[in-house]
């Protein structure tokens, strides 16, 4: 058990046998009343958010997620099969678990952490940089503009990002998957 004085950003809390992880929080001390903490939680399995208030120094569940490599295997349309790096085990996990963010990035035989609880692998974590091909972008032109322009490229995924002008069809670019972001062309 823990208090609202051990809140941080991460850390997950079980609310009625879901698990939520807090986005944010913060300590109120009004001028008249008793102190209290507003959190923001994300549920880990659904995705839904929640705003939730406590008392200052009410007990919560905090429950601790380890992380464990994992390795992407395929897809059967449905199911997304994960390779465990420490059991051999395959993992089946909805494609709502995975999130509709990260499979956009997601490809075969791509390292990913997995968040278990109680010794089931529960969801998972692609990692924030990817490396990916560009399949399909119009040709950049020398010249086309005086400051950096950006063009629409589909990666090897099929997601869809903005690439500076000089970037090529068949070349490897590093991407912030969190952000939708192009960071760098990988020589």
């Amino acid at each position: 058990m823990a208090t609202t004085a051990d809140f941080r950003n991460g850390m997950v809390l079980e609310i009625d046998g879901d698990l939520w992880t807090i986005i944010y929080f913060q300590h109120v001390k009004p001028g008249k009343g008793g102190a209290f903490v507003r959190t923001k939680l994300k549920n880990v399995l659904g995705g839904q958010v929640l705003d939730k208030t406590y008392r200052a120094g009410e007990k919560v569940k905090d429950v601790r997620l380890l992380r464990r490599p994992v390795n992407y295997s395929y897809s059967d349309g449905q199911l997304y099969h994960f390779m465990d790096k420490e059991t051999f085990e395959m993992i089946p996990i909805s494609g709502e678990l995975v999130g509709k963010d990260q499979l956009k990035y997601l490809k075969e035989n791509m390292e990913c952490e997995g968040l278990v609880h109680e010794d089931r692998v529960i969801s998972v974590e692609l990692p924030p940089f990817v490396e990916l091909e560009v399949t399909e972008t119009d040709p950049g032109l020398k010249g086309d503009t005086a400051q950096g322009g950006s063009k629409p490229a589909t990666l090897e995924t099929g997601a869809v990002i903005q690439v500076p002008l000089f970037i090529d069809e068949g070349d490897v670019v590093r991407v912030d998957r969190r952000e939708d972001k192009y960071l760098e062309r990988v020589k």
